[in-house]
């Protein structure tokens, strides 16, 4: 299968382009291959227009667009497995479900449906009466250093409405249906008609009888009321991959709240806290830390047991004459990296850690260290060396 464009490219935008500028290429291009604008190309000018209204969706929403621009067009692949929710890629998703006309783009929908067939109702009416996506939900989620290193599963509740089970989402009784709403005839919206000195004016409000549904429940649900949703508080399974930065976003499709009139489920987006480590730093995919090492091992060199992130240890041999502040790399025992096969490094400092306190036999043989070196033997006085 062939990568997506980027989403930039394919507005003719670049990565710092502003809001604004996003918009105004968008509605440039979304005329440019409007369906209703290329009769004789239509089957290309919609593949085209598609593309244009993936990438502005994505694009124009900021907590999208920051995950576009930290895992690219195609997302993370490889991680998670089949079936379930967080089979099928479910994990780093950032586009929608799927195009439906202008329903995302507010007062956009409006503008164009001026463009193709003025008398037309506005995307955004038609969307009130049809199947509409649900609300996605947004959750933090802390986790520690280490299970931001392994990976980690974890299980989070959250409260949100569910599709009742007794009525089906409908909010009608069951037994009975939903009607269609006399006063508007089920547009759920109404014109009015006014003379003025310029001529007649037509205005359309939202009908006051169903509330802009279009239908009118007689008799209601009693489990949700006649809203058609209950809420509860489910348990959701979320993987974490290992390699995960602090404040990157976790999404799982379908896991929002439900949609209205058939429509699908939101999302919910899971932005990750990592806790900071006693021990350890994070420089990218680069792990960091310090080791202590004493007077003879740096003099002398010495064979360290260097403690990893995972649990285990690496034993690393230190040249003699080692100074504090040396910095010694392990490779690849750093971080993975989500979007690619590459692993970072783990760097460790020694710190030469100087005795406060010595016995006797330390401070004489340091004592006579001192003269093979030609150095002035220390004044034996309290608090020199501790």
């Amino acid at each position: 299968m062939a990568s997506k464009r980027d989403y930039y490219e394919v507005l003719g935008v670049n990565k710092n382009a502003t809001d604004d500028e996003l918009k105004k290429a968008y509605r440039k291009l979304a005329k440019k291959y409007h369906p209703d604008a290329n009769p004789d190309n239509k089957a290309e000018a919609e593949a085209k227009f598609k593309e244009v209204n993936e990438a502005y969706e994505t694009l124009s929403d900021p907590q999208k667009r920051r995950m576009y621009d930290q895992f690219g067009p195609d997302g993370p692949q490889g991680f998670g497995g089949a079936g379930g929710p967080f089979g099928g890629g479910n994990y780093y998703s950032y586009t929608s479900s799927g195009f439906d006309g202008f329903s995302d783009f507010g007062d956009l929908g409006d503008i164009f449906s001026s463009f193709f067939g003025g008398g037309r109702t506005s995307a955004r009416q038609q969307t009130r009466r049809g199947p509409r996506k649900g609300a996605d939900l947004n959750l933090n989620l802390e986790i520690t250093f280490e299970e931001a290193f392994l990976g980690v599963e974890k299980q989070i509740v959250i409260t949100r409405p569910e599709t009742c089970e007794v009525c089906h989402g409908t909010g009608a009784r069951p037994g009975t249906s939903v009607t269609k709403c006399p006063i508007c005839n089920g547009t759920g919206t109404v014109r009015q008609v006014q003379n003025t000195i310029l001529g007649q004016m037509q205005t359309t409000r939202t009908c006051t009888n169903c509330h802009g549904t279009g239908e009118i429940i007689k008799d209601v649900c009693e489990n949700c009321k006649g809203k058609g949703t209950v809420r509860k508080q489910p348990k959701i399974k979320v993987k974490i991959p290992a390699g995960i930065d602090d404040n990157q976003t976790v999404v799982l499709r379908g896991e929002g709240e439900p949609g209205e009139k058939g429509g699908p489920k939101g999302d919910l987006y899971i932005t990750v806290r990592i806790k900071r480590s006693n021990i350890f730093t994070r420089q990218g995919t680069t792990v960091t830390c310090e080791v202590p090492i004493t007077i003879t091992q740096a003099t002398l060199g010495a064979t360290l047991k260097i403690p990893m992130v995972d649990g285990t240890t690496e034993l690393y041999t230190i040249p003699e004459g080692t100074q504090t502040g040396t910095k010694f790399t392990i490779r690849e025992r750093g971080f993975n990296s989500i979007n690619s096969a590459t692993r970072g490094n783990f760097v460790f400092t020694v710190v030469v850690q100087t005795p406060k306190r010595l016995n006797k036999e330390q401070r004489d043989l340091l004592e006579r260290l001192a003269l093979t070196m030609n150095e002035q033997p220390p004044i034996k006085k309290k608090g020199l060396f501790g």
